[in-house]
Order: C-alpha cells, then structure tokens, then sequence
C-alpha cells in the first residue's frame, strides 16, 4: 500500500498549532513517532512524505523525520519525499549524507536521489527513472559501463532502498505517482 502523509497536517496536530515551521528537535521527534505511527497502523509499503505546505525545515528537523524514519521503517518499507524547497532539500541532504543515508526526492520535473550516493549511483538512478527499471547488463548498456559497475551502482540503490529489486533482478526506482 502506497500512503501520502501531509507533514504539514501531522505538524498541526502533534503541536496543536498553525505553526508550519518544522524547527527543534522535540518537534521533528513528535512528527516522525506520529508518522511512524501511521505507517505501522496502515501497514505501508511506500510512504510518501509531502513537504508542500511546510514552511521552514531545519537541519534538526530533517535528521528526527526523514533520517531516524529512514533508519526505523522495516527492510521491506520505502521512503519517498516531495514538496521540498531548496533549502529543505539541502537540510535533508546534509543529515542523509552525515548518515549515509539516501532517499528519493519525487519532485518535477524528475525524480532523484538525495544523501550518500556517488556520481555512478546517481546516474543510474537517473537512468532507472527513465526507463522505468532496468537490470545490470541493460543498464551498462544504457550508460556505456561494464556490466559489474552498474551491478554495483543497482547494489547500493537496493541497499538505500530508492529501488526496488525484482525477482527477475531488475530494478525500478521509486517514485510519488
């Protein structure tokens, strides 16, 4: 099952408030512990988690909600944002980086990958999202490499869980639809 959760929406109800600045630590850990919550009651296989209607996002913020969410969902569970503005998306890339971290970001015009991830990993994030999947040797193709680089780059996207691995080995990336 694929959920959508409006963090701003989770933010008015755990602080009671029209606040729509995610900022301090106690706050980023009473939204991540209700998103959870949510998440383990719909029993989620994707979460999408819409940033739109935040207005602030701190570094601290980012590291309790995206990061430690990141860390805590089943192996089997996927995370995916949107909505980020560009100093949102760098608070979230530089908690995901410090943890070697890794998320899909579903934003236009494309989707990428944000966090600890090479140049090789990000290209063939890129070329997954183009071509709707792919296994290594279609991949190494596709970008020209040898067949154990892109199973290498398709390694570290399934360890990050921004894709998913098939049983035929191919592997789509995740995306908000």
């Amino acid at each position: 099952m694929i959920r959508t959760i409006q963090v701003a929406l989770v933010l008015r109800e755990a602080v009671t408030t029209p606040y729509p600045n995610l900022v301090t630590r106690p706050t980023g850990a009473l939204v991540r512990d209700r998103i959870a919550a949510m998440l383990e009651e719909a029993e989620c296989q994707v979460a999408i988690l819409d940033f739109s209607a935040v207005a602030c996002l701190d570094v601290s913020c980012a590291d309790e909600i995206v990061a430690k969410l990141l860390l805590a969902v089943p192996r089997d569970a996927y995370v995916v944002v949107r909505g980020l503005d560009e100093e949102q998306r760098e608070a979230v890339e530089q908690v995901l980086q410090r943890r070697q971290l890794a998320v899909v970001v579903a934003d236009a015009p494309a989707a990428d990958v944000v966090g600890w991830v090479t140049d090789d990993v990000r290209a063939a994030f890129v070329a997954l999202a183009h071509a709707g999947g792919a296994g290594a040797a279609e991949l190494a193709r596709h970008l020209g490499w040898d067949e154990p680089r892109a199973a290498a780059a398709l390694d570290v996207l399934a360890a990050h869980r921004v894709v998913r691995r098939g049983a035929d080995g191919r592997c789509h990336p995740l995306q908000a639809a």
